[in-house]
């Protein structure tokens, strides 16, 4: 079907990536029908904050509205789980058997919070952290403990959780099976740093250790772990990464192994008048190889929506692929971290800027080539900064770049391309 004849475009998922897609179909002047699902009964927010400001008391719920630049002129099903999708007939099907058929679909359900194997998740005292209502109930939890708080995972949720319960004077200890803090995000180096802050916060840390058991016998919670120790809280957070919202695209003939396969362009493989974007899609970004790979950043998700409804109106043809530099940011017991590209995939760490003692740096991953050879140009694929966000807007441009290293100082030198 030539997109110029689309009547009904059809966004599953009321996310920000959602939202994002749904106003660039309209921006781009799509003037037919468009239906957004969503199965949480709000309209598309921000959810960045729910770890932080919302738990913190300095934003409200209205303040998480997503702004509304464009008129939407759209179709809400609100409180409506999607059990199916049928790419033959061009229909999705709803909870009562309900069929919403289309002539475009952008595929935008995020992800979930992964569930912790054996966790007591209808204890009252344990909690996750995805949705607007987790949070609510982890305030609550909040308010009523008597100060001791455990926080099982030591990802940016849970780094970021036990910040916020320190700022509201309670006692905090995270939990994590890695030897360092946000080790998938940052690595081992950089992650020790993290580490201290935390530490220096007054958090306690119990690193490279998993939970191996639970007492829900008492007034509290007990978590059991392997090394032997037994931790007693008045309220868990469990925060131990997600996954992909796919569960209802079984059968659907698309792959879902983790998140849905789409080519560089957002176009689901398998699919021509099908597009992904944001937590749930997994794509080959050509700055960083043919391998495709899922991105869990809010930026991400912005842009992403944005280049899945570009995708769907210009037709796999003449789309364009999607290549942007990610990036995010944290706050966590007043550090700001920032970081561009993807860092985890140079395995080479060196200090640009500051030092780590200061907890005040700039810092590289960058990857050998092969093809190149020992002693030569490295591909910059990644900078991380710790209040230093001028700095860090100072590399933005090297990032997939290959860079000029010097080896004697075990670091980058000024930033230059060297090809």
């Amino acid at each position: 079907m030539s997109p110029a004849t689309r009547e009904h475009i059809v966004v599953v998922g009321a996310s920000t990536a959602g939202h994002a897609a749904a106003e660039r179909l309209r921006e781009n002047g799509f003037d037919g029908r468009l239906t957004i699902i969503g199965e949480e009964p709000h309209r598309p927010y921000n959810r960045t904050p729910l770890s932080k400001q919302l738990l913190t008391g300095d934003y409200q719920v209205s303040d998480l509205a997503l702004p509304a630049y464009t008129a939407l002129d759209a179709t809400w099903r609100l409180g409506c789980r999607v059990l199916g999708l049928d790419t033959t007939r061009r229909v999705v099907t709803l909870d009562g058997a309900e069929e919403i058929g289309y002539d475009g679909l952008v595929i935008a359900t995020g992800a979930q919070a992964r569930v912790l194997p054996g966790t007591p998740m209808h204890h009252p005292r344990v909690h996750m952290l995805r949705s607007l209502e987790d949070a609510h109930q982890i305030d609550q939890a909040l308010g009523h403990s008597k100060s001791r708080v455990l926080v099982i995972g030591g990802g940016f949720i849970g780094c970021e959780l036990a910040s916020t319960c320190r700022s509201r004077g309670l006692d905090v200890t995270i939990i994590d099976v890695s030897s360092t803090l946000l080790t998938r995000a940052l690595g081992h180096p950089l992650g020790a740093v993290i580490g201290d802050v935390h530490r220096d916060a007054g958090v306690r840390l119990h690193l490279g250790t998993a939970v191996s058991g639970w007492d829900e016998t008492g007034p509290e919670i007990k978590v059991l772990l392997q090394d032997g120790e037994i931790l007693t809280g008045d309220a868990v957070v469990v925060g131990v990464g997600t996954v992909p919202r796919v569960e209802w695209l079984r059968g659907a003939g698309l792959d879902i192994t983790d998140g849905v396969l789409a080519d560089a362009t957002c176009h689901a493989v398998g699919a021509a008048d099908v597009v992904v974007a944001g937590d749930v899609a997994r794509w080959p970004n050509p700055l960083f190889g043919t391998t495709p790979r899922r991105v869990e950043h809010w930026i991400n998700a912005i842009e992403m929506g944005q280049a899945a409804s570009d995708s769907l109106l210009a037709g796999p043809a003449a789309a364009r692929p999607f290549a942007p530099v990610p990036r995010f940011w944290s706050e966590q017991h007043g550090l700001k971290i920032q970081s561009l590209g993807m860092p985890t995939l140079g395995s080479h760490v060196r200090v640009l800027e500051g030092t780590a003692a200061s907890q005040r740096l700039v810092a590289g991953y960058t990857e050998p080539q092969a093809d190149i050879g020992g002693g030569g140009p490295e591909r910059l694929m990644g900078v991380v900064a710790f209040d230093h966000p001028v700095r860090l807007l100072d590399y933005a441009p090297l990032v997939g770049t290959l860079v000029t290293v010097d080896r004697s100082l075990a670091r980058l030198p000024e930033p230059s391309v060297a090809a």
